[in-house]
């Protein structure tokens, strides 16, 4: 997963992981929070690599699908912009 993919799925997982089952939430945890690798997981829970991997696959679709209908992640990073482009007006204000 790259960087940006998985910043994006961190901050997907912030905004609506507590819609996801709570097997789901703990796997994403373990993956997202403690950065253990499919076999970490899956040896702590005593489950199979595989469905680890399919949990956080399932948990994935269901947070882009969570964010398709919601969009608070695009609205969040939108209302950022808005707030860098006043800072850097406001800044740029100060400095004439």
């Amino acid at each position: 997963m790259k960087v940006e993919e998985n910043i994006r799925f961190c901050k997907l997982y912030d905004l609506y992981g507590k819609l996801l089952s709570e097997g789901q939430r703990e796997i994403m945890s373990y993956y997202l929070n403690d950065d253990l690798t499919l076999s970490e997981i899956a040896e702590n829970l005593k489950i199979s690599r595989q469905a680890v991997k399919d949990s956080i696959t399932k948990a994935g679709h269901k947070l882009e699908e969570l964010e398709n209908k919601l969009a608070l992640l695009k609205r969040i990073e939108n209302y950022e912009e808005v707030i860098k482009d006043l800072q850097k007006q406001l800044f740029k204000g100060q400095e004439e």
